[in-house]
């Protein structure tokens, strides 16, 4: 019963381990996000910087990336950048996989 127990636990780690990991590069891929669209909004320094924590708060705001994506298209057509759905869905996706490379590296 003592190697089910610890086989158990074993995959118990392994879940926890690659959530915060997954937690790790999807807050990666909102920081990385947030530079890219601060960079096309003309922001640089210190206010490219806020921008990209903004952009990692919003994802706080409900399950899912739909709060990331709203939050930085809005931004975008409110500062009149001409960027469509699909550019930024893409960028999202794409930044993510970079992400996740970025943090399994690290880990």
């Amino acid at each position: 019963m003592t190697s089910m127990d610890d086989r158990e636990k074993a995959f118990e780690n392994k879940y926890a381990h690659d959530q915060a990991l997954e937690f790790k590069a999807v807050a990666r891929r909102n920081k990385l996000l947030g530079l890219w669209a601060a960079e096309l909004m003309g922001l640089d320094g210190e206010a490219a910087a806020n921008y990209a924590k903004a952009v990692v708060k919003a994802d706080f705001e409900e399950a899912g990336h739909e709060d990331v994506y709203r939050k930085v298209k809005g931004d975008l057509d409110a500062k009149g950048v001409d960027v469509s759905e699909h550019i930024v869905r893409k960028q999202m996706d794409d930044l993510l996989a970079t992400a996740r490379q970025q943090v399994q590296s690290e880990g």
